[in-house]
């Protein structure tokens, strides 16, 4: 392990100005130390020889060796408390960072269960990066600024106490280094397990409603116990080496402070030194070695955070697809062209849609249908620019005749700003039905006054049914993913937002799954409406009463690879788009992104490894609904991809 990773201070600013600040708060306590030995030295060795002092000469010492031990404790009080606020500022650099960089890397990323893991370390892992900046570093910066200076202060002392501490000195970083070694490699060993028992338990927790539902959520007990097990292996053995290397260490750095002691006091005896200079060089010698010892102590409580950092900083490293530069086409006045697109899952030897051909003209209300796992929603991921295709293309027609943009070369800014997206599970944050209609969270101004555009929006959604019957109406505070709110009312407010953001084209998926047949009916009149205002209309169904709705039927399904052919993981979604788009197309805006990244790590794991796939089937189906009197939808029922 690096003592300091350079590619912390590149991306973490924060680390900057404290590296700076531990530099200085060094050189001062190198200061108060010399001049507490020299002091403490002078007053002890006089009062011994029986020395001349003048009136008041004791006070006056004893006054500046208690001002200078204020400031040595005056300059310890601001190491901690600087290092805390730069550790809470460089672990919330690093976890944006990571999120924007998972966000960027797009569903196939997801899908190959890298966003559970990074979930992880956003949290928990990122986490153990405080005792490496509240502990190891402060130590670590006294290693490099307090160490040479005393060292050079002992040799004006005493040259040979300085060369004996110059040779004695070196030890330390010798076993520092054998040591570290074999304890990064348990750190190491420790985060993957942390990091695959947290992800799998994320996963578990997902799919657990479709796992008890089926009768088997005892199954996977076994396989959580042998993770947790070996974390806990992990954890001791990473302990174990820091009790033995910490003892090391201490002796170390015992013995090289006795061999000064005895050498000084023979010299003593034998009258070849003052006793002043003697007890300077005795005061002065640990402090030479406190940092280092300081340095091997701390340095395994950092070790799981540098790790961590090394794991995000590997994440962070992961090349992101090109970005669209084009301006995208008015959807109002564009058709938009599936040029048989093909999307191949990561790690199967299918693809799913496989050579999807359909035209979406303006105005039109089209249903994608087909068997579960045949990619109607990552259809749609495709079209949200999400995923890009294995083969095949989507292109943008202009009416007007101008030429056709490539889906790939668009700005996918411009792109979501025109679409209105209700997905399976709409983002619900925590807050006031008002606050997620508006998706703008923590407003004072927000206030009991409803704009008459927003109610004819919850209007025509059938959400102003909802409201009236909730406690405190539009200020019912609801939970995180709409804990508060039954399925079908959830999906009439992410219509309203749908309404109210009046977008071009409407995308939704499957909004009718897991609602009994009186919801349904509201929310197909809701659709129609959408058609009716002029609005283009792309559905998701299994439902034969959503599928007659629909102007046209495009039937996706499924097909065997092609030989030889392979899903990319580097052609997945919008890079650094998410960056700068100011509002993506989901049911949420740039408002709430801050909002979101509270919940980041929970939605990250929410679509990712093998649990996960029974949580997006089964999620819906367990809510607790007033609307669900209906028989249940089948559980698989969502569109989703495999």
């Amino acid at each position: 392990m690096k003592p300091l990773d350079p590619r912390l201070i590149r991306h973490a600013r924060a680390a900057r100005g404290y590296m700076i600040l531990t530099a200085a708060l060094g050189v001062a306590m190198s200061v108060a130390v010399v001049f507490q030995a020299m002091v403490v030295a002078r007053v002890i060795g006089t009062l011994a020889s029986g020395g001349r002092t003048g009136p008041g000469w004791l006070p006056r010492s004893l006054i500046m060796v208690a001002a200078i031990v204020a400031v040595r404790i005056g300059v310890a009080w601001a190491q901690e408390r600087f290092a805390h606020r730069a550790a809470i500022s460089t672990i919330a650099q690093l976890r944006g960072a990571v999120l924007r960089h998972v966000v960027a890397l797009g569903p196939r990323f997801e899908a190959e269960g890298g966003a559970a893991k990074a979930a992880q370390l956003a949290t928990r892992g990122l986490d153990a990066l405080d005792a490496y900046f509240a502990r190891y570093l402060p130590q670590l910066g006294m290693v490099v600024t307090v160490t040479p200076i005393l060292l050079v202060v002992a040799g004006f002392v005493d040259w040979l106490s300085a060369v004996i501490m110059f040779l004695t000195v070196p030890l330390i970083p010798v076993f520092m280094v054998l040591i570290g070694r074999l304890t990064e490699a348990y750190s190491a060993r420790r985060l993957r397990a942390m990091t695959h028992l947290g992800a799998q338990v994320m996963d578990l927790i997902t799919g657990l409603p479709t796992l008890k539902a089926l009768g088997r959520e005892k199954g996977p007990a076994a396989r959580v116990r042998e993770l947790s097990q070996a974390h806990q292996k992990a954890t001791f053995a990473t302990v174990r080496i820091a009790f033995l290397s910490g003892a090391a260490l201490e002796l170390i750095a015992t013995l090289s402070v006795a061999l000064v002691a005895v050498s000084v006091g023979l010299r003593l005896q034998a009258g070849r030194m003052s006793l002043v200079s003697g007890l300077a060089i005795i005061m002065i010698a640990p402090e030479i070695y406190l940092p280092l010892r300081n340095v091997g102590a701390h340095f395994h409580a950092s070790a799981s955070g540098v790790a961590a950092s090394n794991r995000a900083f590997d994440l962070l490293s992961l090349p992101l697809p090109e970005v669209g530069r084009l301006p995208a086409p008015d959807l109002s006045r564009a058709a938009v062209v599936f040029d048989a697109v093909s999307v191949r899952p990561p790690g199967r030897d299918y693809e799913a849609p496989a050579g999807l051909s359909f035209r979406l003209e303006p105005g039109s209300l089209t249903a994608l249908s087909g068997p579960n796992g045949a990619g109607k929603s990552t259809a749609v991921s495709v079209l949200l620019g999400l995923t890009r295709p294995d083969r095949g293309r989507v292109l943008v027609e202009p009416a007007d005749g101008g030429p056709a943009v490539d889906l790939s070369d668009a700005d996918l800014a411009g792109w979501w700003d025109q679409i209105a997206w209700v997905p399976q599970r709409p983002v619900l944050l925590p807050g006031t039905v008002l606050e997620n209609l508006l998706e703008s969270y923590d407003q004072p101004g927000l206030g009991a006054e409803v704009p008459a555009a927003l109610a004819a929006a919850a209007a025509a959604a059938g959400f102003d049914t909802v409201v009236d019957e909730l406690p405190e109406g539009w200020q019912t505070r609801i939970g995180q993913g709409g804990v508060g709110l039954s399925v079908g009312q959830r999906q009439r407010l992410a219509l309203a937002r749908a309404f109210r953001r009046n977008k071009p084209l409407v995308i939704l998926d499957e909004p009718t799954a897991h609602l009994d047949p009186a919801t349904e009916a509201a929310i197909l009149d809701s659709i129609a409406l959408l058609h009716r205002q002029g609005r283009t209309v792309l559905l998701v169904a299994h439902r034969p009463a959503l599928l007659g709705r629909a102007d046209r039927e495009v039937p996706v399904r499924s097909a065997a690879a092609p030989a030889g052919s392979a899903g990319s993981a580097d052609q997945t979604g919008p890079a650094a788009s998410a960056g700068r788009t100011g509002g993506a197309p989901f049911a949420v805006s740039a408002a709430s992104a801050g909002r979101m990244g509270a919940a980041a790590s929970a939605g990250l794991a929410d679509e990712s490894g093998p649990a996960a796939s029974a949580g997006r089937t089964g999620a819906a189906a367990s809510a607790d609904s007033t609307d669900e009197n209906g028989p249940a939808a089948p559980a698989g029922r969502t569109g989703a991809a495999p």
